[in-house]
C-alpha cells in the first residue's frame, strides 16, 4: 500500500526492514548537494532504530557510497548507494559494487560544459552517474533534459535518464531502488522481514513498487503536510513505540 503522510506514520513493527531514502526524506533539501546538514540526534536515532528493529534498517540513496559514508560518519549503516550500484549489508563490511557501466568521460565534459553557461547548474559527478542540479536554475530544466536525452539515445542499452527533485538523473540500467531491496533482502537481518520504503521523490518509485508487491508499506513523504522533521521525530520514537507495542 501506498501511504502519503499527513499527521502519522506507520506505527512500527518488529518485523520490519526499514528502508530510508536520505536527501528529502531523513535530510532537508539543500541548494548544493555538499551543504546538506546532519540534525543533532539524526545519527543516534537511526542506531536506535537499527537495534530495535534487529539490525533491519538501512538507507537506500542515490548518493555516492563516499558521500553517504561522510555524511553519516562516524555512524556506518547497511545500505545501497547510487541507487542500489553499490552495497552494505553489514556495517563492516565493503562496499560491493555491482558490475554495471560508468557514464562515460566524455558525457561529464560535455555537461560541464554546458553549465558553465547557465549560473545556478550544479553538475554532479558520481563513480557511475552523473545528477544535474537545476534548484538554483529551473529555466534550464528543458535544456539540460535534451541534452541528456540525446546523450542516453546514443547507448539506451545502458543508460537511463531519470527525472529528480529540481534535477535529472542519469545512471546504469540495472541500478534502482527496487532491485537494491530485492538484493538487501536477500540476506539477514532482511530475510524474511516485511519491507517498508520511505521516500520522498521520483527515484524512490521503484522502492515503492518492490516493497507493495511484497506486501509491505510504501510512505512517501510529501511536502508540505510532511517533511524530514517529521520523519526525524518518528524516527526517534520508533524504538518506543516497538515496546509499547511488544507489551500491549
Amino acid at each position: 500500500m501506498l501511504q502519503e503522510v499527513n499527521f502519522a506514520l506507520p506505527c512500527p513493527r518488529a518485523n520490519w526492514a526499514l528502508f530510508l531514502d536520505l536527501d528529502g526524506t531523513l535530510l532537508d533539501i539543500a541548494p548544493h548537494p555538499d551543504a546538506v546538514i546532519v540534525p543533532d540526534g539524526l545519527r543516534e536515532s537511526l542506531a536506535a532504530a537499527r537495534a530495535a528493529l534487529g539490525g533491519g534498517l538501512a538507507i537506500v540513496s542515490g548518493r555516492a557510497p563516499a558521500e553517504l559514508d561522510r555524511i553519516l560518519a562516524p555512524l556506518r549503516l547497511p545500505a545501497a548507494a547510487e541507487h542500489g550500484a553499490w552495497l552494505r549489508r553489514d556495517d563492516n563490511d565493503p562496499w560491493d559494487a555491482t558490475p554495471l557501466p560508468a557514464v562515460p568521460a566524455a558525457w561529464h565534459a560535455h555537461v560541464e560544459a554546458a553549465a558553465e553557461g547557465h549560473p545556478g547548474v550544479i553538475v554532479e559527478a558520481k563513480p557511475l552517474g552523473l545528477t544535474v542540479h537545476l534548484r538554483q536554475a529551473p529555466d534550464a530544466l528543458p535544456r539540460f533534459r535534451a541534452l541528456l536525452a540525446e546523450l542516453v539515445a546514443g547507448a539506451p542499452d545502458r543508460f537511463v535518464l531519470t527525472d529528480a527533485k529540481m534535477g535529472l538523473e542519469v545512471r546504469p540500467r540495472g541500478a534502482d531502488k527496487g532491485t537494491a531491496v530485492l538484493r538487501l533482502l536477500e540476506a539477514a537481518p532482511f530475510r524474511g522481514r516485511m519491507p517498508v520504503f520511505l521516500g520522498d521523490d521520483t527515484t524512490d518509485e521503484d522502492g515503492f513498487a518492490v516493497a507493495r508487491r511484497l506486501g509491505g508499506i510504501a510512505v512517501r513523504v510529501v511536502e508540505p503536510s510532511a517533511s524530514p522533521d517529521r520523519v526525524r521525530q518518528w524516527l526517534q520514537a520508533l524504538p518506543a513505540r516497538l515496546t509499547e507495542a511488544s507489551v500491549a
